[in-house]
């Protein structure tokens, strides 16, 4: 067993989080459908920056302050109280160029604030549409990582597990994986790689969302590997671009 690399585990649920090493570690905020796909989409398509808050009114005092978007979801639909939701395809480079964003999510944000309570080093945030970006980070910045899923209301859930297997097939040969969870997100990816879209009506998360609001192409966005290929790093209470 070679102890010069670095490792790697997978958090399945922020309920878990307490369990892992942070403090020396790249923590990488994941949560497919469809807070961190839609940031990335929000970067890529110029905003200046996102900042993530836990709560609505958070959101919306913060705004008004600074002059940004307030935007948010609760239970799959835009919070009440603001205007724009958690929608990747919502942010064109026409609504969301050179503005700033002040972004709720129900689980997403959520897990960031205690990646943050829980000292790490290094976040970053993940889906499928900035795949590459962090695979290329983690490899050059040879630390230790945690790849931490939001599940869904501390539940476990399939895509975002999906997208650490995604992580972990890449990048698996720099690291030290001793770890089941990443085992079985790798299967899980391994599995069913070739067709994840096809995969997608079986997610319970894509029945909340699809179903109760039509969100399809949204899915299919937050599904597609590289779709915005920006790297997204969080630094002093901002989401910026790498």
């Amino acid at each position: 067993m070679q102890t010069n690399k670095p490792t790697l585990y997978t958090c399945i649920s922020p309920a878990l989080l307490h369990l892992y090493d942070l403090k020396n570690a790249v923590v990488v905020i994941i949560d497919v459908f469809r807070a961190t796909s839609t940031i990335a989409s929000a970067l890529k398509n110029g905003a200046k920056f996102i900042i993530p808050v836990d709560t609505v009114p958070k959101a919306i005092e913060i705004s008004k302050k600074i002059d940004a978007i307030a935007a948010g979801e609760r239970d799959g639909q835009i919070a009440e109280g603001l205007q724009h939701g958690n929608s990747p395809l919502e942010y064109t480079p026409e609504f969301i160029g050179g503005k700033t964003l002040v972004l709720t999510t129900t689980n997403g944000t959520k897990l960031l604030q205690m990646a943050l309570d829980n000292n790490a080093d290094t976040i970053i945030s993940g889906s499928f549409p900035n795949l590459s970006a962090v695979c290329k980070y983690l490899v050059e910045q040879n630390k230790n990582v945690v790849l931490g899923c939001a599940g869904w209301k501390d539940r476990y859930n399939i895509e975002d597990t999906l997208f650490a297997g995604a992580v972990i097939s890449r990048i698996k040969e720099h690291f030290s994986i001793h770890c089941d969870s990443s085992l079985t997100a790798e299967l899980l990816y391994e599995s069913h790689k070739d067709d994840i879209i096809g995969f997608a009506p079986k997610l319970t998360h894509y029945h909340r969302l699809v179903d109760r609001f039509g969100l399809i192409e949204d899915i299919r966005f937050c599904l597609t590997p590289d779709a915005a290929d920006v790297l997204v790093v969080y630094k002093d209470g901002k989401l910026l671009a790498g």
